[in-house]
């Protein structure tokens, strides 16, 4: 639990915290094939990524915007112990895709699928600037949380004083934490892949002292 175990002043939490409008998404996709030897492995993938990397370029995303890993080999088992058994040799690729056309999101994981990728492990929408968008839901809460005290005080019959505390919380955690849960906020998504809105959320634990 969060708080401040010395019984002085007055301690609340406050959450903030800001939405906005993505401007790309990042699709982390992998091509994972299975052969009897290595070098149908590397061949099967090779042919799998060459269609994925064609797939990307018909829908205009350069190179730059693919990060990726080289082809790995491993070798695959079923089952375990005596029943362990030798299915053949692994051949696998990651990559993620930035696109910004979010209106075609939807046609190109189909089209890449269709093309090889075999592995669409996640979909993230972003905005560009995120780190602003923190500190925006930071002042929020540092405004929640001066709200908060000025009720407790005047309920109360005293003044608030200066702040002397000041301590971040993780927003995650906060379900787990005595102070009260994240509320309100838009959606961050309102479909498979509806972009929505993309929501930075914020909290803050603040000591104030007390006047009479």
């Amino acid at each position: 639990m969060t708080a401040i175990r010395e019984p002085w002043g007055l301690s609340v939490l406050g959450a903030g915290s800001v939405s906005a409008e993505p401007r790309f998404a990042e699709i982390d996709l992998a091509v994972d094939v299975l052969a009897p030897t290595p070098k149908e492995a590397f061949a099967t993938a090779g042919a799998a990524v060459a269609g994925l990397r064609a797939a990307l370029r018909e829908h205009g995303i350069p190179d730059s915007a693919v990060s990726g890993s080289r082809l790995r080999l491993t070798s695959a088992y079923d089952g375990y112990g005596s029943d362990r058994a030798f299915k053949g040799y692994g051949c696998v690729a990651r990559y993620t895709v930035r696109t910004d056309s979010l209106d075609r999101l939807e046609l190109l994981i189909d089209d890449v699928v269709t093309a090889g990728a075999n592995h669409v492990d996640d979909v993230r929408f972003e905005v560009e600037d995120k780190s602003a968008m923190r500190d925006g839901a930071r002042r929020r809460a540092v405004e929640a949380a001066r709200r908060k005290a000025e009720v407790y005080a005047e309920a109360c019959g005293v003044r608030l004083g200066a702040v002397i505390h000041i301590q971040d919380v993780d927003p995650e955690s906060m379900n787990m934490r005595g102070h009260g849960r994240r509320t309100g906020g838009d959606p961050e998504s309102d479909g498979a892949l509806s972009p929505g809105s993309v929501r930075v959320d914020a909290a803050v634990l603040l000591g104030f002292a007390l006047l009479p």
